[in-house]
């Protein structure tokens, strides 16, 4: 379908781009940028006047919850709140059930989410068999399949040569290790170790359990020259490690979650489960340093973390809670929060939810890699129209993702958000579209 989006303000973090511009698109790809062609037919008009178009987000962190774990949420309504929230690419981490260790696993899910064509998907595939830790799985034939990388997921591996043997693995064949960095030992508890932790009886988990992982990885990096990208970092002293690791020069790159960079321990209160998350809300102190090194590129993308809990899962006292939140709907606001309240800007949020995460991904992207999370002519047409000067409130029961529980709505409220999301292409297809005011 040939579309014209008119009177739009294109902002583009990858070229700079930020000037009054139509676009016209056609077979799924941008074919102006500017000025249209009087003898470019569009079929269909989208008026992006007061709006901004952006290239669509691009989200790292994103669980599914297929198969296995259906009750909690459908790829359907999954890729529905991605749309909604101007998400056009995730990655899905490999911890459903059964794992994604088979290649039959990753085709089913992919055929599935091109048949709905709401959003790109890009599985992350098990770097262990069954996320055991224990024997590796088939790199290569997970790759055929569709895998733009490998990753435990939140299963640490314990057996510090299995994880060397893996990356030995990637670094021959060029894959990419995913890894999150918590030992798995440290790792036990519920909440950061701390004085609100203390305070509150809840079993702690050290900032060591951040460091000493991070420790192990880097020097096995060295050893391997394997490409890692280190996912939701939570700490002042991980950040620290990370800066050193990047200056080195070691092929390293890391994100955070929307909630590290907004929330603290303080915001657990009460108990209240909402904040039960992994990895768990640290200092003020922390989510500050979070919040400097995502500005300076330290920290390269923001991601949603997004994951649907259901009501009987969260609504338990705090320690026994499934850790989770939904974010995939929050993901655009809460980086423009970011943005407006860090003093980043609106360009460099934009960045750390398009080319940045673009870049982190790199060849695995395969094609799509040189136009993916930016605006080009002749490149890829997913796009974001986002009303800036729209805030909203955070409500559970007006979001399309089947788990609502996230800790940016209140008990009477919700935080309220810059950026309204007015439609989302993908490909060229309008993959969500506002309804009319």
């Amino acid at each position: 379908m040939n579309i014209v989006i008119t009177g739009g303000h294109v902002v583009d973090p990858a070229s700079g781009r930020d000037e009054l511009a139509d676009i016209a698109i056609a077979s799924g790809r941008i074919v102006a940028i500017g000025s249209v062609s009087p003898e470019f037919v569009a079929e269909r008009r989208i008026d992006a006047t007061g709006c901004i178009v952006a290239p669509g987000l691009v989200d790292l962190a994103a669980r599914l919850r297929e198969p296995g774990h259906e009750h909690e949420g459908l790829l359907e309504s999954e890729l529905a709140a991605a749309a909604a929230g101007g998400v056009t690419s995730l990655v899905c981490p490999p911890d459903t059930d059964p794992a994604l260790d088979e290649p039959g696993l990753v085709e089913m899910l992919k055929f599935r989410a091109r048949k709905l064509s709401r959003c790109r998907l890009f599985p992350l595939g098990a770097l262990t068999r069954g996320l055991a830790g224990e024997a590796l799985t088939e790199m290569a034939e997970l790759t055929e399949a569709g895998c733009i990388g490998f990753s435990q997921a939140e299963a640490p591996i314990a057996d510090t040569l299995v994880l060397l043997r893996a990356l030995q693995y990637a670094a021959t064949f060029g894959y990419t290790v995913w890894l999150r960095p918590q030992d798995r030992w440290l790792g036990k508890g519920v909440a950061a170790s701390g004085p609100i932790a203390t305070r509150l009886g809840l079993s702690g988990v050290p900032v060591a359990a951040e460091t000493v992982a991070l420790a192990t990885i880097f020097e096995l990096v060295r050893a391997t020259g394997a490409r890692v990208h280190l996912c939701r970092l939570s700490s002042a002293a991980g950040v620290g490690l990370l800066r050193q690791a990047k200056a080195e020069g070691l092929p390293v790159t890391g994100d955070v979650s929307i909630n590290s960079l907004h929330l603290c321990d303080v915001d657990i209160g009460f108990f209240n489960p909402a904040m039960r998350l992994v990895p768990p809300l640290r200092s003020g102190r922390d989510r500050d340093a979070l919040s400097a090194a995502l500005a300076d590129g330290t920290l390269d993308a923001l991601v949603s973390d997004h994951m649907p809990v259901g009501d009987d899962e969260k609504t338990l006292p705090f320690a026994e809670a499934t850790p989770g939140a939904t974010g995939l709907e929050l993901l655009l606001g809460l980086a423009l929060a970011w943005g407006e309240r860090s003093g980043a800007g609106r360009l460099r949020a934009l960045e750390v939810v398009t080319r940045a995460p673009v870049q982190v991904l790199g060849s695995a992207l395969g094609s799509l890699a040189e136009s993916a999370g930016r605006l080009v002519e002749g490149g890829v047409a997913d796009l974001c129209v986002f009303d800036p000067a729209e805030r909203w409130a955070v409500m559970p029961a007006a979001l399309k993702s089947q788990g609502t529980h996230t800790p940016f709505a209140f008990e009477h409220s919700g935080m309220e958000l810059p950026g309204r999301v007015r439609a989302t292409l993908v490909a060229g297809t309008v993959a969500y579209e506002a309804p009319a005011a």
